[in-house]
């Protein structure tokens, strides 16, 4: 299965973003009307239009209190987003998408086409994933291999 089969599949695909000079507070504030747990991050720039910056999550909001204290709420998004853009794109498989996120310990990756963001797979996406895979499984018909191999084993 690839990202583009996982993005048809999400019941929803609207995609949350706010620009580079919005606080934290409003960043906080998104995340709980919609229920999310990161925004992207997004900037206009004249040679390439909106620009994926990066990814603002629950975790980026507890490092940002450590850091700036009671002036946290006041604090941009861009003063704080400090790591490279890991992305994947449509042809990329589950597999790919669950080893960027182990290796950069993230759980949410936006999918980029052609430097567009197109949608984001997150680390819940996947569970679901993989939890229907097993359903599917345990549904399939026994063969009658398994039938074989069942009654060898009586």
């Amino acid at each position: 299965m690839t990202v583009d089969d996982m993005l048809r599949a999400k019941r929803d695909t609207r995609i949350i973003t706010l620009r580079m000079h919005e606080t934290v507070a409003d960043a906080v504030l998104v995340m709980k009307r919609e229920n999310i747990s990161s925004v992207i991050v997004k900037d206009v720039c004249r040679t390439e239009g909106n620009t994926v910056v990066g990814v603002f999550s629950e975790r980026d909001v507890t490092r940002a209190v450590l850091e700036h204290g009671a002036n946290t709420p006041k604090v941009t998004l861009a003063a704080l987003l400090k790591r490279a853009v890991i992305s994947c794109s449509l042809a990329d498989s589950v597999e790919t998408v669950l080893r960027l996120m182990v290796e950069h310990q993230v759980r949410h990756l936006p999918v980029m086409q052609e430097h567009s963001l197109v949608g984001v797979i997150s680390a819940t996406d996947l569970m679901r994933h993989y939890l229907k895979e097993e359903e599917e499984a345990l549904r399939e018909p026994v063969t009658a291999d398994m039938e074989a191999g069942l009654a060898a084993l009586r």
